[in-house]
């Protein structure tokens, strides 16, 4: 791709958001109920490429279940408050009312942040991680556990115990190589992942080095987004990132490159910034094999907060990097996912409108359907309440 001159001595590649590409027509239709949505990770099968992100405010053992049934996967994370807190009903409650308190204009960012804090700084329980495990594992559910770079070795004991299925190591920013001055041991995630028995999905990344470094440590999967969640404010604080579907591209072209010098096939999970069946669609077509949602799925009546939506870095100790929001709740999980939808907005039905979009430009699987074109759109779509 051709760089683009910012300023004399400085030029920068031209990337582009999901909102600014779209899915071009082959020259074939079919039946919507033909198309396949499934795929693999490891030797665990999906009926539909979703995984709900390692939020508080979306996933829980419940709704893991609940994503289990309906043909998906969930991650809990292993820092969250289902492990910090026998029951964190009452928790979740009060951070509902925080969020609402926000929505409202009523009381600070910096008291809610600080509350926040007070609420995170309860101890991981490592014997939670087991029962929740346990919890998902007895009602026939994929066991999906997360947990942050910093804390991989200090609770992967803990969680390896408990045998999940899928382990995530999940940050803002991951990478198989940090450099550090020594004052502390860096996490080795080349060295972790390849001793450990269960596959692990990594990120997130968003450019075609790190994406390729972390499939060379031997990870079933990587996490492509920095930031472009709803809650997430890493672009603005930091000024890091990359528009999601060249990030996808991007991470396609690394994965090409590591299956023709290995003949390994390391899975590519867009990660953030999708809302409607329509942006997951375009994922696909972009080069993601699944997806992790987060705000979707906070949507949804069963949802562990109530439409509460707040990041792990929205109260980092040092430097937020997210705010807390609400979002307003359209049905159920399964409605959310799989409808059916009442209304024409594309945050129901999500899979509904996957398989559509497929069936319309002929693809059958998702596979197949990545091979299809893309538009870039000129100007950019502005999507109501962007501006």
């Amino acid at each position: 791709m051709a760089e683009i001159e910012i300023g004399i001595g400085k030029s920068g590649r031209r990337g582009y958001s999901l909102d600014e590409v779209a899915i071009v027509p082959s020259r074939r239709t079919r039946d919507a109920d033909e198309v396949e949505t499934s795929w693999q990770i490891d030797a665990y099968q999906f009926e539909i490429p979703v995984i709900a992100a390692p939020l508080d405010g979306v996933s829980s053992p419940a709704t893991a279940i609940e994503m289990g049934r309906l043909g998906g996967a969930a991650a809990v994370h292993a820092e969250g408050l289902w492990c910090r807190y026998e029951d964190p009903t009452d928790v979740l409650a009060e951070i509902a009312e925080l969020t609402a308190q926000r929505g409202a204009g009523q009381g600070s960012d910096t008291e809610r942040i600080a509350r926040m804090r007070e609420i995170y700084a309860r101890a991981v329980e490592p014997e939670l991680i087991a029962h929740r495990v346990s919890e998902i594992r007895d009602a026939g559910a994929t066991v999906c556990i997360a947990v942050t770079p910093a804390s991989t070795e200090s609770l992967l004991a803990h969680i390896v115990r408990a045998e999940p299925d899928l382990l995530v190591i999940h940050g803002t920013v991951t990478s198989a190589e940090h450099l550090t001055d020594g004052a502390h041991e860096p996490l080795d995630l080349k060295h972790l992942v390849r001793r450990l028995e269960v596959p692990v999905l990594v990120g997130g990344c968003a450019s075609y080095q790190a994406a390729l470094h972390l499939m060379r440590t031997g990870a079933a999967g990587v996490l492509v987004g920095v930031g472009p969640g709803a809650a997430s404010t890493t672009g603005r604080v930091l000024g890091v990132g990359n528009p999601q579907a060249t990030a996808i591209a991007d991470a396609r072209a690394a994965r090409m490159r590591h299956l023709d010098e290995t003949g390994v096939y390391v899975h590519v999970i867009a990660d953030g910034g999708m809302r409607t069946g329509g942006d997951i669609a375009k994922a696909v077509v972009c080069g993601a094999d699944g997806v992790m949602l987060g705000s979707p799925l906070a949507r949804a009546s069963e949802a562990p907060a109530g439409g509460a939506l707040w990041s792990r870095s929205s109260f980092h100790h040092k430097l937020p990097r997210g705010g807390m929001r609400r979002m307003d709740q359209v049905g159920s999980l399964e409605q959310v996912l799989n409808g059916p939808a009442d209304r024409a907005d594309g945050r129901t039905n999500l899979m509904g409108a996957l398989r559509k979009s497929m069936a319309v430009t002929g693809y059958g699987t998702l596979k197949e359907f990545q091979k299809a074109d893309l538009m870039v759109m000129s100007p950019p779509t502005i999507r109501p309440g962007q501006q």
